[in-house]
């Protein structure tokens, strides 16, 4: 029997998170089955279960895979030579959620919005996403510790409590983008910049 190489896991995998990602779009997460997900891989139920014990492990994983996607971005921003102000790295972070909302013909924010609500009485999403959004919101006292260097935040200020104000900025673009369709990068950054401009 030929074995099975790493790239050849990896893409089945990956097969199973997409097809699971095109159901709970469409269906929502708790009327997406396991069958529903078996069924639009493709694959045989032995082949998905192998990879994924249930559909709260594939949720998990979906969140696993936007949210890892957003890591890389703070992590070139912060790589970049030159000023980083609060505001820019939000602006691209906005920019960046759009842009991955639209990559797979899903909107990846609807499902996790759903898993927000999901991880409050999951362990499995609960674990996944807590880590994840700890490490986003690090990311975000990152970039306020290189203002501070740059000169662009008051020294004095905390860095942890104004990554606390930033992150939560996100969420709260999400979900209007979502349920009032009103709200875009440009106009969450420009009433931003109003709000912080001092009189």
């Amino acid at each position: 029997m030929p074995k099975v190489t790493e790239e050849h896991r990896v893409a089945r995998r990956q097969q199973i998170v997409d097809a699971a990602r095109t159901c709970v779009g469409e269906q929502g997460f708790h009327k997406t089955t396991m069958a529903d997900v078996i069924r639009e891989s493709g694959l045989s139920a032995g082949a998905v279960y192998g990879y994924f014990k249930g559909k709260d492990e594939i949720v998990a994983a979906i969140a696993d895979d936007a949210l890892s996607s957003v890591d890389l971005l703070f992590q070139e921003m912060l790589a970049a030579e030159g000023p980083l102000t609060p505001a820019a790295a939000l602006r691209k972070t906005l920019d960046f959620v759009v842009s991955l909302a639209e990559r797979h013909g899903t909107d990846v924010t609807r499902i996790g919005v759903q898993a927000w609500a999901e991880a409050l009485h999951n362990e499995v999403i609960f674990a996944t996403a807590s880590a994840k959004y700890r490490m986003l919101r690090g990311h975000f006292v990152d970039v306020v510790r290189r203002a501070q260097a740059d000169g662009t935040i008051a020294a004095d200020a905390n860095p942890e409590y104004v990554g606390q104000v930033m992150f939560g900025l996100i969420p709260g673009f999400i979900l209007q983008r979502l349920i009032l369709g009103d709200v875009t990068p440009e106009s969450y950054s420009s009433g931003l910049a109003a709000l912080l401009d001092k009189p």
